[in-house]
């Protein structure tokens, strides 16, 4: 048989686990989420499991897995559906889309591949595909012809005996994708329907999908306060939402070195050790962080002002880290101090 059999979310029609697997894998590589996908189940092996944890469990688990707002909708999510729907998904893919962070895409490959309803997928492998297959030279950047080669897609679906056929189909465009049609170096002379691809025929499948806009990448330099006590806990900030690291606790972030030391009073500035600047990469921003160690004695209280969002943080000891979700840097900062 060909295409990918052996991923772990394959092979079932439990909605739960599939549509965990969806978001998970929303501008994310397969190898990042396997390790994921599993310590998830691990600790909330249902739907009921994961809408009775605490937010902080969730992204403590999502950390390193970026785009944390897909962890705050997962959750949001889970409690939905056992709030609005006796915990079980919806059945059809337009009433999955009414719940937290599933789109028309995401819907239809829940509902098509757990429920057999039949419904086209077009996520960006899907996209490829299809534009290949039949030669789709329409710019995808506008969104009437996105929803062109959405009425496409949906006209190419099976006709007949869905249960068995949509989930076989589906699995199979998103396989093809995945791994034969790839972006770049497509092999194009194993691919099972080379015959029927039009940008085979042309000799130049990398031209499609046609889509002129392109996000381009920003940087930013942010300034970390390190501040912590002789018993090595660690001053921590829940971060605001939307924005970079939402919902996560963080050291408290600064625009820049000069507001950092703005917020201290001299006796703290007078302890402040500036640390090795490093680069963080985000899918399109590049994050300079300076982190600034300062020193705080084990009696004394964080003045109201002194660190911004003071009321929003806490003194956490190093062995709460793990139950917190921490953006994956911070994490790392934190726990290679620790073991030094």
């Amino acid at each position: 048989m060909h295409g990918r059999n052996n991923l772990p979310w394959q092979n079932t029609r439990d909605a739960y686990r599939v549509w965990l697997s969806e978001i998970m894998l929303q501008q994310t590589q397969v190898a990042t989420v396997l390790a994921y996908y599993t310590r998830f189940l691990q600790r909330f092996s249902t739907v009921t499991d994961l809408a009775a944890a605490g937010q902080d469990e969730v992204l403590a688990l999502w950390s390193g897995l970026g785009y944390y707002s897909r962890a705050r909708h997962l959750h949001r999510c889970a409690q939905d559906v056992i709030a609005l729907h006796g915990g079980l998904f919806p059945r059809t893919a337009e009433q999955l889309q009414t719940l937290p962070g599933v789109g028309r895409s995401t819907a239809a490959a829940i509902a098509s591949l757990c429920f057999g309803e039949r419904v086209a997928i077009l996520d960006g492998n899907v996209k490829r595909v299809l534009a290949r297959v039949l030669g789709f030279s329409a710019d995808l950047a506008q969104s009437a012809n996105e929803r062109a080669l959405w009425s496409m897609a949906t006209e190419l679906l099976p006709t007949q005996n869905f249960l068995r056929t949509m989930p076989r189909y589906t699995q199979g465009l998103m396989d093809l994708g995945a791994t034969i049609c790839s972006a770049r170096q497509p092999q194009c002379l194993l691919c099972p329907v080379q015959g029927l691809c039009r940008a085979f025929a042309e000799g130049e499948p990398g031209k499609y999908p046609v889509k002129s806009r392109k996000i381009k990448r920003s940087a930013q330099a942010l300034s970390l306060l390190w501040a912590h006590k002789g018993d090595g806990s660690v001053w921590l900030e829940k971060r605001p939402t939307p924005g970079v690291w939402g919902g996560l606790y963080c050291l408290p972030v600064f625009e820049s070195d000069d507001a950092l030391k703005a917020f201290l009073p001299q006796h703290v500035q007078a302890r402040l050790e500036p640390l090795p600047r490093f680069l963080h990469v985000l899918t399109h921003k590049d994050l300079y962080l300076s982190p600034w160690m300062a020193r705080f004695r084990p009696n004394q209280a964080v003045p109201k002002g002194v660190i911004a969002g003071a009321g929003e943080g806490a003194w956490f000891s190093p062995s709460q880290w793990p139950a917190l979700g921490l953006p994956a840097p911070i994490r790392r900062l934190l726990v290679q101090a620790a073991c030094a």
